[in-house]
């Protein structure tokens, strides 16, 4: 009699067709995605309503206006670019270290969304969090 039990097999999972078809889905999504970038969005930006609370404060702030063109204005100081540089050197020479002055951000209706986005994205990094949004009333237009 003999007593000496079989080599036992160990199961294994064979992963080659698991690779190819992740391979391939790779392939098909790379190919099939595209890459055109999209052009600038028309969107009409909110206003605010009569019941808006109206908040006048004296201390003093840094204001940021974006116009229709893109342009930037800080503190009614034309920018001589619209480059983000510009906007952070003419921001720190304004306000020096100070990151807990509040800051206004007023822009045109007009103004394209990517310049307020540059313009809080600025404000974001360099330190400061408190950014107000101006907004019109819809009846007195101010």
């Amino acid at each position: 009699m003999n007593l000496q039990g079989r080599p036992r097999e160990e199961p294994e999972v064979n992963l080659t067709s698991l690779i190819d078809v992740v391979l391939l889905l790779l392939v098909f999504f790379m190919v099939s995605t595209s890459f055109v970038r999209e052009a600038d969005l028309t969107v009409k930006l909110p206003q605010a309503s009569a019941e808006a609370e109206t908040v006048v404060e004296d201390t003093e702030r840094l204001v940021l206006v974006v116009t229709a063109n893109g342009e930037y204005r800080v503190n009614d100081r034309d920018l001589v670019n619209t480059r983000a540089e510009t906007l952070r050197e003419a921001i720190r020479k304004t306000v020096g270290e100070d990151r807990d002055l509040p800051v206004v951000l007023r822009a045109d209706g007009r103004a394209s969304h990517q310049s307020v986005v540059t313009a809080m994205d600025v404000l974001g990094r360099m330190g400061f969090d408190r950014i107000s949004i101006a907004t019109v009333n819809e009846q007195d237009g101010s």
